[in-house]
């Protein structure tokens, strides 16, 4: 195997490749690799550790095709370090060796006949813009659950019907749900899978935003999901696909509803949380014309900070932690922000206020809902 390729797109295709690879791999040659090139001038790196797969596919001047497979993290190291100047990559011996400018590397090569059948993706299901999908994957991914033995909460559930998609993650302290339209192969096409919070997150962070995102599923009894775009590719397994009815825990009949500037609000709780301990939660009260935020550690410290805020409805008193705040708001991508309650111990829903309330798309499909802090005073 031989061919020569610049430095930036290597790199691009190695570190997207490197992503899936395990720190601590349960076959040495899951710690490796794929990489093939073909004689119509593609070039292809893989890495797979069971669960996903992740390929990349760039052009290169290939003198003689091949597959050979190399230890993927120090591989990234190296491309990562290379100087900006086309690399030239071949083998000889048992070696994979790497030269660009006047710094050449020797990698031996791992037994590429004992490496997995990558995963082949289901059939196209439909697309959906990359950047809109990166958008509404990151506003809801902060939902997600750590604990991992509760795997469905770990995960990103996705829903389809027809021309409309939903994405949701929830702890069980808060759900994050975004709907957003895409374009279905089927239009009568209808899914509902869970999808590894950090793999989807990372994926569509890294496919490149000009992109259109195509999602593989049959829709039936799958189990497993394929996102590409952009010359990038990922295969995952699903999480068991029972998860709660969150739509319907989105809506609710609301005592009060107040609007405050969304950026100004996010940097008064950021400073109200300096005074916060482990656990402590902020306070807003709500009255005509402004919410006033209160936090306090203990008697060494204390914030108290008033903004200019609609309220329609009663007067509000309620807590948060001051993070799931933050992550709500995070999502919240217009100028004002709307936040309707039922009252200090139920779950209250934090929405976008769109830019332009005249218009027929009067929202944004975004919706957060967020479980308070019991006030003890």
């Amino acid at each position: 195997m031989e061919f020569r390729v610049d430095r930036q797109p290597l790199a691009e295709a190695v570190a997207w490749a490197a992503r899936t690879l395990p720190a601590r791999p349960a076959l040495p040659v899951l710690a490796g690799m794929l990489i093939e090139a073909t004689d119509d001038g593609g070039l292809t790196l893989a890495g797979f550790d069971y669960e996903v797969s992740a390929r990349a596919r760039t052009d290169a001047q290939v003198a003689d095709p091949g597959r050979v497979l190399v230890p993927g993290r120090l591989l990234a190291e190296i491309v990562r370090n290379l100087p900006p100047q086309p690399v030239d990559v071949f083998t000889k011996g048992s070696e994979v060796v790497v030269r660009c400018g006047p710094a050449e590397f020797g990698l031996l090569t791992l037994p590429v006949e004992d490496y997995p059948t990558l995963p082949e993706p289901p059939s196209r299901a439909g697309t959906v813009p990359g950047d809109v999908f990166a958008a509404a994957v990151a506003q809801v991914v902060p939902a997600a659950g750590r604990d991992d033995t509760l795997p469905m909460l770990t995960g990103v559930r996705i829903d389809i019907e027809g021309d409309t998609m939903w994405l949701a993650c929830t702890d069980r302290y808060r759900i994050a749900a975004r709907e957003l339209t895409w374009t279905p192969a089927d239009a009568s096409f209808t899914a509902g899978v869970v999808v590894p919070a950090r793999t989807l997150a990372d994926t569509a962070k890294a496919i490149r935003p000009d992109a259109d995102v195509a999602i593989d599923l049959t829709g039936t009894g799958d189990t497993l999901i394929g996102v590409s775009g952009g010359g990038r590719s990922m295969t995952s397994r699903l999480l068991d696909e029972q998860y709660i009815n969150y739509r319907s825990r989105l809506t609710g009949t609301w005592t009060s509803t107040a609007r405050v500037r969304t950026a100004p609000f996010v940097e008064a709780i950021k400073r109200a949380a300096l005074v916060t301990d482990r656990g402590t939660p902020i306070r807003l009260s709500f009255t005509a014309g402004e919410v006033r935020l209160r936090a306090a550690s203990g008697d060494s410290a204390r914030a108290d900070e008033s903004l200019a805020a609609d309220l329609t409805g009663e007067d509000i008193d309620i807590a948060f932690g001051p993070q799931y705040l933050l992550d709500g708001l995070a999502g919240v991508d217009t100028e004002y922000a709307r936040l309707e309650c039922a009252g200090p111990t139920k779950a209250a829903l934090l929405t976008a206020v769109p830019d332009d309330e005249d218009s027929p798309m009067d929202d944004t499909g975004f919706r957060y809902l967020v479980m308070p802090v019991r006030l003890t005073s």
